[in-house]
This record gives C-alpha cells, structure tokens and sequence, in this order.
C-alpha cells in the first residue's frame, strides 16, 4: 500500500467482505471478487480476515486492507486477532493495517494489550486499529499507541442483547475525546446511517454485510412474502 493511509480512507466507506465456514460465500475467490466489486463501486478500503483471504483479495486491489484474524478458543472471549503471532500472519499475507480486539475482556495468556499494540507497530511495522466495546476501551487503546480506535465491538461484547441500531453514541464520544481517527462499525445498514456516523465524528465507517451477504439480504425479503405464501 502506498503512503497516506489517512487520506485514503478519510471520510469513506470501508467495505468488510468476509463469510465464515459453512456460509456459501466461504471461498478466497469468491470474496476477492466481492472485494474487487466493492472497489469498483467506490470503497476506500476493505476489511478482510484471514490469511487465505487476504492474500487472494491482496492481488486485485490496491485500496488499504484492515487485516483480522478470528481465532475462536475456550480461553478467552478475545477472537479478532488475539494473539501477536496472529498478527504477524495477517500481516505477511498482505494486511496494510492490523484489527485487534481491544476490549477490557481477558486476554489469551501471556498476551497483554500494552505489549500487543505497540510490538504490531514496532515488530510488523503496521499501525493498529482497536477494535472497542466502550469509551474506555476505546481511550485506553488510544493512549496504548493504538492508531485508530473503531466501534466495532459495541453490543458484542457485552452479557446484554445486542442492539438493533448502529452505536452513533458512542461514535461521537470517541471522536470528542480522542485525538485519533474514529472509525464507525457495527450495525450500518443503510446509506442514512452512514451519514449520520459521518457527522457525529466518525473518520470512516465500516459496512458489512448490508453490502456483501446476499444469504442475510435475501432472507429478509423472502421474510416478506411468508403472509402470502400457502
């Protein structure tokens, strides 16, 4: 990736294209060309996990990729990106910038958010984005180095259901407190939202799978005709 991440992705849509197994979309090909249609249509950025991924998504862009790795354990509630070592492959396959969980919940052992943050920066030479549930979470990642602090976590993280709306809230306290960038996730589904994240400080915002999970959109217009059906 060229220099000038910041201006790449200032006041854009980042496209999060990602499926996990069992999903028919669960395929690097096929989620490099839903990348590569997102960037046609106008994305800044992508948010893509996985190392196989990344790499198929990596050769037919040349827009910034926030690279994650979900890792889903028993030790920890910690799964985007827990680990430095995850880190590290997500990097080598093509990740520009590196997405971590950056929450208050415990960590993988050995794994600390205040040796995390800045060996991603030091060692792999990527800035980081954390990835919060909350506005500590969000000014503690900050002051731990971390280059960009996003929503991505809020109303997942928690033991309460998770909300039906984006958090715009939380959005514009992060973008009052910190001095980093403020990325909007979690939640967006329609263009109106997106503008609104805009205007309550949001740097960017991430849309997912409004945008890229035709097995979601197409559920929710069958559910439409369920009334009608016999």
């Amino acid at each position: 990736m060229s220099a000038g991440w910041q201006e790449r992705l200032r006041g854009g849509l980042i496209v999060s294209c990602q499926a996990r197994a069992g999903h028919p979309l669960h395929d690097p090909v096929v989620i490099a060309a839903m990348a590569r249609a997102a960037v046609a249509g106008g994305a800044v950025g992508l948010r893509i996990n996985g190392e196989a991924d990344l790499r198929e998504v990596r050769r037919g862009v040349d827009v910034p990729l926030i690279g994650l790795r979900k890792v889903w354990s028993s030790e920890s509630p910690v799964y985007i990106t827990p680990t430095f070592a995850d880190a590290k492959i997500i990097a080598e396959a093509g990740a520009d910038i590196i997405a971590i969980d950056a929450t208050a919940r415990p960590r993988p052992v050995d794994e600390r958010l205040d040796q995390l943050i800045p060996r991603i920066k030091q060692l792999l030479g990527r800035p980081v984005i954390a990835d919060v549930a909350t506005l500590e979470d969000g000014m503690r990642a900050a002051t731990l180095g971390a280059d960009i602090v996003a929503t991505t976590l809020s109303g997942y993280a928690g033991s309460g259901p998770t909300p039906e709306d984006p958090d715009l809230d939380l959005v514009r306290k992060l973008a009052g407190a910190l001095r980093v960038p403020v990325i909007a996730e979690g939640r967006y589904r329609v263009p109106a939202e997106v503008r609104e994240a805009l205007r309550a400080g949001a740097f960017a915002v991430v849309v997912g799978r409004a945008i890229t999970d035709p097995l979601l959109l197409t559920k929710s217009f069958v559910d439409a005709t369920k009334e009608f059906r016999r």
